[in-house]
């Protein structure tokens, strides 16, 4: 035997040499860890910034194929040019031209800005001369959703609730998290001058007349000051309507100098604006507030800050009849997202905690567990340096992080208690512990973090999505080697103890006593205190020491003395046999011939593919859509039976249903942008109770709604639930592009009926984008007639404005509330096209300078038409696209693959193309990246391997596992016919390559450092497993442990459980349909690995060292024959 080399880590040997720094380092990590915890922003899901700028141009008077030519196209030209853009889609309609211009997500939103702005800018010296006003270039925030509505209801109009509602909307919208509030389903107050036509033109009057007499008397002028006494007094005639009646007396002067007063030729009303939106609360008619948070901000800080505020309203400001309704609160959901997580944090640790007990005791388990929290309170610091909010996606980090942190600190306590039996002195033994296994722990931790290296890159919408969880895992990995070797040698210098030879005794009155006087008399010192939590928490302690005293230390003792050390013999016996004559070559090609076998059965099980896991849903939206042009009033009344419909579908007193809610025209599309009044759209919204509190899955309601609404004629039915993860598009989403708008017109509208007739299952139902026709009165000028007389568009185009829609002429001012004065015709009027061409224009005729007066029917011509609703382009290409949500129980993966053999059997026009965007899009560029990241991964993995061990063939064995552990997990998802997800699986393998080379690099390390201190080959590896069975057994399971509660969707509330005493136990939620997918992918795999450590690699190692022996012999038998045919010659 040789002699054996000590060799030490410096940072262990300092922090044991200085353990008081180390101590207060402890303390101040955990203090601000706590601290920077609590000031996190908290939210569900992360929010995803999509750089996306559009650019707003109105050009009145222009149809949607003029307002493409002149105005989108040209503006198009000049954006398409612009670096960083992903896609540029456009909506050309009558009057009105949007483009919309999405970068890629890595670009900054204020550069993204300032390019659009540079190419409009270019573009204008291309658009008409005419324009009204330059395109309006804004940023469009994809994030800004309602975080909650609240609904206010009374026995109260609707201006009177309105009036709260902007109390309430001024006193939210002062929150530093909060965007805006946008108020739905009010009246807003106006003073109305509703013209008699037939009477103004008797007395030879027009709008203008009557627009220059009320600014005329509603007028307050400061006519100056004057000095009276030696004081300085201010002069000002006032003139503002001080009553409704106040109008009535205006006096018009007519065109033969008569008088007349306004009420003579008008009705003047204090009345309301068309009702342009509809809000109902559980069937009732209220005043909605929608809530929009800033990104980034706190939600759960908004939502208590709103929940204060609104209950202070209502003891000082509202009446106590007001009643206010929170719904769709989406910090509720947040809240239990992260107490679940949380609590399975919880979980997982105490699962670790009680594995680590049984193999290395109490006190020594303690510490190495407490490798965990210190781990992520370093992350916590860390956290907000990286502008991260804590999301679902940080907190799952963090569960995936737990069972992997204890790795290394198992692995230095493990061999300092190993070196402790050979160097008597803990201090020394404890340097040399975290010396010797410094550098395998080191490539280890590398390997591990290896994957997640180019998960930090991932681009796009689901690369944005996903980016917190790989980035919080280096952070958190690289945090527990910091714990590893700074702060659990020190804790072992100081606590390790050998319990394996402490024998439990019986438990006494006197040890009864003793905790009890510890525990129990503050415990109750506490409850008497009103501190509840901390009672409990210390009699719970008591309960574990009793508990432990009667059984654990009993248990523990006998799985060490007896369970465990049966288990290594048996193992001993295992691997010598492993180890013996032609065994490992039967194991190797036995290996690869599992492998082989498990991928032809899981290609022929049929196993569905998904890109993101399913939810149950907590929203159900049902999307109403009725043709263009439709008045806001029959889209109301098509909201009231979808309503009644729904409602019949989920049941009445439905106690999983928290309340329904209808919103009309305004906020009426979940899936848009803008922020403009739609009157043709409604949603009704099902806001279902936390899951946790369900009887019942919700997403059986979807079918229930879609079967209860059926077929309403003339509207589009869409029933759509929110979905964890990122937004990525519809699930069937076919984009058809074509130069030839009514050639793309005719194709869609053909394979829309060509696959619906193809009888593919699970299609919700196919809809067009296409916005159709809408009837449109043109009113044309003729040019010779106008000319002649001296008129222009404008002044036609206001006059009839002004006479149907109405104008603005004034205010009238009660106290601090101002409402508008418009100016139209009576409605008897303006709803009748003659009588609004018999009105009268009044020019000044340039010839002979006279005023005139002429019908505008003299002037124009009129034709009755319809046009495009709205011509749509992506990316400079006109486009119409065709979707559908899928139907529950359907594949939307297999759909896609029968629309696209059925597709081969339909003929497009010359010219058409399609391609499949949307989820298919999103799935299609990530299946693309994780391929990438694979390779990547496993050639920094290699590459780390390679610089530790300077061996192909040691490296080569170790990346072996990794392949071959797909065998644990393709046949855990053959056994439990789960779902393959490609996000979630396909993360999964990436982490899971770099989690199961850990162990192999330990048993390879170990067996070369035997053979390097003189033991034969065979001997070696035999040692070198049995010694590192303990930790690699330890690691595996502790990492498979920390992850089963989620995996299994375990839920304990410790909170309740501490204050209350009740768990409220349950399996499932939210995060088990998302995380799951994920979580047993390692946990298959990492299982089946562990076979691999055991037995594999140092079967793999023997037939390594031994091809590497034969080689050398052969060598040598070379060169010696080489050296006897030299002498010889």
């Amino acid at each position: 035997m040789k002699k054996k080399k000590y060799r030490e880590f410096i940072g262990s040997s300092w922090a044991i040499d200085n353990n008081t720094s180390v101590y207060v380092l402890t303390v101040l990590i955990i203090l601000v860890g706590i601290m920077s915890y609590r000031s996190i922003p908290k939210e569900q899901m992360p929010e995803v910034v999509i750089p996306t700028i559009m650019v707003a141009t109105v050009y009145p008077g222009t149809s949607p194929k003029d307002i493409e030519n002149l105005v989108t196209r040209p503006l198009e030209k000049q954006i398409k040019s612009i670096s960083g853009v992903k896609k540029i889609s456009s909506n050309s309609i009558q009057d009105f031209s949007s483009v919309v211009v999405e970068f890629e997500t890595d670009v900054d939103v204020k550069d993204a800005k300032d390019k659009v702005r540079d190419a409009v800018d270019k573009a204008k010296s291309d658009l008409p001369n005419d324009l009204l006003t330059d395109p309006q270039v804004r940023e469009i925030d994809l994030s800004e959703i309602p975080i909650m509505t609240i609904n206010i209801s009374g026995d109260y109009d609707l201006e009177t609730l309105k009036k709260y509602a902007e109390i309430i909307q001024d006193k939210i919208e002062a929150l530093p998290e909060i965007t805006r509030v946008d108020i739905i389903g009010a009246l807003d107050r106006e003073i109305q001058i509703n013209v008699d036509l037939n009477k103004m033109k008797a007395a030879g009057l027009t709008f203008t007349d009557i627009e220059r007499a009320v600014m005329a008397e509603n007028a307050t002028i400061a006519a100056g000051s004057i000095t009276q006494n030696g004081m300085n007094s201010s002069i000002s005639v006032k003139g503002q309507f001080l009553e409704i009646s106040d109008l009535y007396s205006i006096i018009l002067t007519t065109p033969t100098g008569g008088q007349i007063y306004l009420k003579d030729i008008a009705e003047i009303k204090n009345g309301f604006k068309e009702q342009e939106s509809y809000a109902r609360f559980n069937g009732s008619n209220v005043v909605l507030l929608n809530v929009i948070k800033k990104t980034g901000q706190n939600l759960l800080n908004a939502s208590d800050q709103i929940t204060e505020i609104l209950a202070e309203l209502q003891q000082t400001t509202l009446p106590e009849d007001i009643k206010l309704d929170k719904t769709g609160d989406q910090s509720r959901y947040t809240r239990n997202t992260l107490e679940e997580l949380n609590n399975t944090i919880i979980i997982g640790f105490i699962l670790v905690f009680i594995i680590l007990m049984f193999f290395m005791g109490v006190s020594n388990a303690f510490f190495v567990a407490a490798a965990v929290p210190l781990s992520m309170m370093v992350a916590y610091i860390v956290i907000p340096g990286l502008g991260f909010t804590m999301n679902m996606m940080v907190m799952f980090a963090f569960i995936f992080s737990l069972g992997i942190i204890v790795d290394d600190a198992i692995v230095v306590i493990e061999n300092t208690y190993r070196m402790h039996k050979i160097i008597p002195d803990i201090r020394k033994a404890a340097k040399v512990a975290a010396g010797e296994v410094f550098y395998p722990i080191l490539s280890g931790t590398l390997t591990t973090l290896a994957p997640f290296f180019p998960l930090a890159f991932w681009p796009g919408i689901v690369g944005q999505f996903m980016h917190y969880m790989p980035v919080t895992i280096i952070v958190a990995l690289f945090a527990s080697l910091i714990v590893a070797y700074l702060i659990n040698p020190v804790f072992a210098v100081n606590f390790m103890r050998d319990e394996k030879n402490d024998v439990p005794k019986r438990i006494t009155w006197k040890f009864i006593l003793k905790y009890a006087s510890w525990l129990l008399i503050p415990a109750t010192l506490f409850h008497l205190a009103k501190v509840p939590a901390m009672g409990n928490v210390l009699i719970i302690a008591f309960l574990i020491v009793v508990f432990h005293k009667l059984w654990t230390a009993k248990a523990v003792y006998k799985f060490q003395h007896d369970l465990w050390p049966r288990i290594v013999h048996r193992y001993e016996r295992i691997i010598a046999w492993t180890l013996k004559g032609r065994h490992p070559y039967r194991i190797m090609w036995g290996t690869f011939g599992l492998f082989l076998i498990t991928i032809v059965l899981f290609g022929m099980s049929g196993t569905k593919v998904i890109f993101f896991p399913d939810n149950d849903p907590n929203q159900i939206n049902v999307l109403v859509k009725m043709p263009p042009g439709t008045d806001v009033l029959v889209t109301d009344s098509v909201a009231h039976l979808v309503e009644k419909r729904v409602n019949s579908a989920i049941g009445a007193n439905n106690p999983d249903v928290e309340s329904v809610i209808t919103k009309v025209a305004s906020g009426a599309d979940p899936n848009s942008f803008d922020r403009a009044v739609s009157p043709e759209k409604a949603m009704v919204t099902v806001n279902f109770i936390e899951s946790k509190y369900r009887l019942t899955a919700t997403t059986p309601y979807m079918d229930k709604i879609r079967e209860s609404i059926g077929e309403i004629p003339g509207a589009l039915i869409t029933v759509e639930k929110n979905r964890m993860g990122p937004p990525t598009g519809k699930p069937i989403n076919i984009e058809m592009y074509s130069e030839d708008i009514d050639m793309l017109i005719s194709d869609a509208d053909r394979f829309m009926q060509f696959i619906n007739d193809a009888g593919i299952g699970g299609i919700q139902e196919l809809k067009s984008d296409f916005q159709e026709a809408k009837p449109e009165i043109i009113i044309e000028l003729d040019r010779a007639k106008a000319n002649a007389e001296g008129v222009t568009t404008y002044t036609i185009g206001m006059a009839m404005r002004t006479a149907i829609y109405g104008k603005e002429i004034s205010k009238f001012k009660v106290l601090e509330d101002e409402y508008p004065i418009m100016l139209r015709f009576s409605e008897e009027y303006r709803e009748n096209l003659d009588n609004i061409l018999n009105m009268n224009i009044t020019f000044r005729d340039m010839a002979s300078g006279r005023v005139k007066d002429v019908p505008v029917a003299s002037l124009v011509h009129v034709k009755y038409t319809s046009s495009y609703g709205g011509i749509r382009r992506v990316d400079n290409k006109r486009a119409i696209t065709i979707s559908s949500e899928v139907l529950n129980g359907y594949n939307a993966n297999e759909i896609i693959q029968q629309i696209k053999s059925a597709s081969r059997d339909f003929q497009f026009s010359p010219g058409t193309t399609f391609q499949f965007t949307g989820e298919q899009e999103n799935q299609k560029e990530s299946m693309a990246f994780l391929s990438k990241a694979m390779i990547i991964s496993l050639g920094l993995i290699f590459f780390v391997l390679i610089t530790q061990f300077n061996s192909t063939g040691k490296t080569l064995i170790i990346l072996s596992e990794i392949i071959l552990s797909l065998i644990g997990v393709l046949l855990g998802i053959m056994i439990f016919g789960m779902p393959i997800s490609i996000i979630m699986t396909g993360i999964g393998l990436i982490a899971l390559g770099g989690i199961v080379v850990r162990n192999g690099i330990l048993i390879v390390e170990f067996s070369d450092k035997l053979i390097a201190e003189g033991l034969k080959t065979r001997q070696a590896i035999a040692k070198a497993a049995a010694t590192r069975l303990t930790p690699v057994i330890l690691t595996a399971t502790a990492t498979i442990l920390g992850l089963i509660p989620l995996a299994v969707g375990l839920n304990i509330n410790f909170e309740t459980l501490l204050t209350h005493w009740d768990p409220q136990i349950y399996f499932g939620g939210d995060n088990v349909a998302f995380w799951g997918p994920l979580s047993w992918t390692i946990v298959f795999g990492l299982s089946f690995a562990t076979f691999l450590t055991m037995v594999f690699v140092p079967a793999m190692y023997l037939i390594h060292r031994a091809m590497k022996m034969r080689l050398k012999r052969r060598m040598n038998r070379r060169r010696l024959n080489h050296r006897i045919s030299a002498a010889h010659s």
